[in-house]
């Protein structure tokens, strides 16, 4: 098992979980994070601390499709260890559906 980060995260990159990582797998795209599923450790300790509840188990249900973007994304963009700021017009799209048809961007964010 692994932990992913979902469409939840997109446009708000709050990085809380960031902070909690005892092995750095996050990996920062312009408006998401993604976790590297082979290096994560499974301890859970991410999970908690996202406030739009982003971040899932791979075992769940229905999460195939999230499993394969952490993995190509976190091969792609930089790897990020500290939290950084998140946007500051985050809080709006908290509870927004469908975000990843409409706002997912492939392009890396800064890193740490």
């Amino acid at each position: 098992m692994t932990y992913i980060v979902v469409d939840a995260c997109i446009k708000c990159k709050f990085m809380d979980c960031v902070e909690v990582c005892p092995v750095d797998c996050f990996y920062e795209g312009e408006n998401m994070l993604v976790i590297h599923p082979d290096e994560c450790i499974d301890c859970g300790v991410c999970e908690p601390e996202c406030p739009v509840e982003a971040i899932k188990p791979d075992t769940e249900e229905g999460l195939e499709n999230w499993l394969e973007v952490n993995r190509e994304y976190s091969e792609k963009w930089p790897n990020i260890t500290v939290k950084g700021e998140p946007p500051a017009d985050g809080k709006e799209f908290e509870t927004e559906e469908g975000k990843f048809e409409k706002y997912f961007s492939s392009n890396p964010g800064q890193g740490s």
